[in-house]
């Protein structure tokens, strides 16, 4: 039986373009979303997005779209999906910050575990955030990378967990997590390898929403 080349070739050129145009759509809902901040259809803008995460990024360089524009979708839609659940959860909440966040002269030790335990030395944001989640019983986590994430949620099995990142990585670690726990994410006002910088008050009003 000859292989029918030229209808395969077609169907595979109608299955682009309707992939395409899907995708289009979840990139204007989630555009749309982002910047109203109402939240349309976020369970189809996630898993598109998701499933056609390179090629979304594509499509906003060919229209000179930053293409951090489709992290902040998945980031900021996730959070709206979740953030009554994360409201209910009232123990087991932790937070994750990336040791990028610490100050040059930080002294502290880096337990193979749990990551650097801050001395609250004032010297950087995360002695203030430490001290604001342990009045509102959050545990906090300052990670190296990613598989401490893995280990810790493994150890100490939270409910629900925030965490700051750059947005490609909230991205990415937060649609890793979300099957385990409650997820929200907040981004980094300044990312690198160092020297990065938080919105405190942000981090803390999403503590804050947990006693609404």
């Amino acid at each position: 039986m000859q292989i029918p080349y030229e209808l395969l070739g077609k169907l595979f050129i109608i299955l682009a373009i309707a992939a395409l145009v899907v995708l289009g759509i979840a990139l204007l809902l989630g555009a749309y979303s982002f910047k109203k901040q109402r939240i349309l259809f976020p369970n189809f803008v996630l898993f598109i997005l998701y499933l056609f995460y390179g090629p979304a990024k594509w499509i906003c360089r060919v229209f000179g779209i930053k293409d951090t524009l489709v992290d902040e979708i998945l980031v900021e839609v996730r959070n709206a999906v979740m953030l009554e659940g994360f409201k209910k959860i009232k123990n087991g909440r932790v937070i994750f910050l990336p040791q990028c966040l610490r100050h040059p002269n930080c002294k502290a030790r880096c337990d193979p575990l749990i990551g650097y335990e801050c001395k609250m030395c004032g010297l950087c944001d995360i002695g203030t955030i430490c001290k604001a989640a342990n009045e509102r019983n959050f545990e906090v986590y300052v990670i190296p990378g990613g598989s401490f994430v893995k280990k810790i949620i493994k150890a100490r099995r939270p409910e629900s967990c925030i965490g700051v990142a750059c947005y490609p990585e909230l991205a990415e670690s937060m649609q890793g997590a979300s099957p385990f726990m409650i997820v929200q994410g907040v981004s980094l006002l300044q990312d690198g390898c160092y020297n990065t910088r938080v919105d405190v008050e942000e981090v803390i009003r999403k503590m804050e929403e947990c006693d609404v």
